[in-house]
């Protein structure tokens, strides 16, 4: 691929053709993502198809347009009015409500607002206002690997899925922009969500976890490294879960007559931010750290969900003695499928993945490797690559 040439603008997005359809169907749907995902670029892409109206509430111009934002939104009623960074205007949802109301009245039930949102939608809406049954939600994922070239798959590991980190000229220049993200988010843009937390204990709490990606989360190891309760460190991860920074992966619960593990595991959701706080600048490196294995099963997971299904659940499963399956995936009629995630380019998936097998008799079970080929494995399980992997779960049937 050939980077210079290439903007985030032209990569086609996988969720593209499913917010289009969103918008055909629902008066408003809201784009939920971290910042510099590519929200906004996406949504100018898709504005520019029909009739649309930017506005974006960082500038308060655009703020100002709406203090009267009933009036305001009647005089563009035929256009698709996108609000960029929603969130910095909560009490928008009390309005947005009553022209959504007035508009399925009139008979104009479609296709109203695009709203973009660096947060979970519970977290936007913190005036209490909801715009459940009006409203859609998709999330926008940083990119994954089915938007690249497949030869790219492994700068795309090292710099993670943000197009201005994963597009620099250089490792470099990557390394310096996720610093950066990193710092803009503790300082200026975790503050507006919640009461102000110091931004070094943050990076602190953060820097933990990208060292322990995919382990158990331990409130009360953390909380003593940290000095804080365990209740603080419970709300520093509700926090980052809520803005998109990291994965709260729960345990499968099972009636198997053994003892299972409860806590969930945590993810640093994009793997070139674990490598930011940990200071991995370059492949070499990272293949060398201790956190590749942990950061390549995150990455694999990443990409896996971003194709998955609404309907369908992802979890873990561990038993006390070690059996382990590092996804389960629990479909609308209960059917399992499991998952083990390797690094390497041997498939042969570990003992306690078979143990964990037998526990959940899962309908389908899979081994994503570093390969491409796909093949049978002993006791029905399937060596696939992450690629195949995500077009099987992109289409299922």
């Amino acid at each position: 691929m050939e980077h210079h040439a290439i903007i985030a603008g032209m990569i086609p997005r996988l969720q593209t053709k499913t917010i289009i359809e969103r918008l055909e169907q629902f008066p408003s749907v809201a784009l939920l993502g971290p910042r510099q995902v590519g929200k906004t670029t996406l949504a100018k892409e898709i504005g520019q198809s029909r009739p649309s109206l930017h506005l974006d509430l960082e500038l308060a111009s655009d703020r100002e347009k709406l203090s009267d934002a009933q009036s305001y939104l009647s005089i563009h009623q035929d256009k698709l009015v996108i609000i960029d960074e929603v969130h910095r205007a909560p009490e928008i949802f009390q309005t947005l409500r009553v022209v959504i109301d007035k508009s399925i009245h009139d008979s104009k039930a479609s296709a109203r607002f695009l709203l973009l949102g660096s947060a979970s939608m519970d977290l936007l809406q913190q005036s209490g206002e909801s715009l459940a049954g009006r409203v859609a939600y998709e999330e926008l994922f940083p990119l994954s690997v089915s938007e690249i070239p497949g030869s790219e798959c492994d700068r795309l590991w090292l710099r993670g899925g943000f197009p201005r980190s994963f597009l620099s000229e250089s490792d470099k220049k990557s390394s310096v922009w996720r610093e950066n993200f990193i710092r803009t988010y503790l300082e200026r843009d975790i503050p507006q969500f919640g009461p102000r937390i110091a931004a070094e204990t943050l990076r602190r709490f953060w820097t933990m976890l990208a060292h322990n990606q995919g382990a158990l989360f331990n409130a009360a190891v953390l909380a003593r490294s940290l000095a804080v309760d365990g209740k603080t460190v419970a709300r520093y991860l509700d926090l980052m879960v809520d803005l998109l920074l990291l994965r709260r992966l729960p345990p499968y619960q099972a009636n198997v007559g053994k003892r299972l593990v409860k806590s969930p595991k945590v993810y640093v959701r994009d793997s070139g931010i674990v490598h930011a706080l940990l200071g991995v600048e370059s492949g070499e490196r990272l293949l060398g750290h201790p956190v590749a294995g942990g950061s390549w099963e995150g990455f694999v997971i990443e990409n896996l969900l971003c194709v998955l299904p609404w309907s369908v659940k992802p979890f873990f499963y561990r038993t006390g003695a070690g059996a382990e399956i590092d996804l389960v995936l629990e479909w609308p009629d209960g059917q399992l499928w499991a998952v083990e995630i390797k690094r390497s380019s041997s498939a042969r998936p570990e003992k306690g993945f078979h143990y964990a097998c037998e526990d959940l008799k899962p309908a389908r079970s899979f081994v994503v490797y570093a390969g491409k080929e796909r093949y049978p494995l002993a006791k029905g399980a399937e060596a696939i690559g992450m690629k195949e992997m995500m077009d099987l779960l992109s289409d299922p049937l």
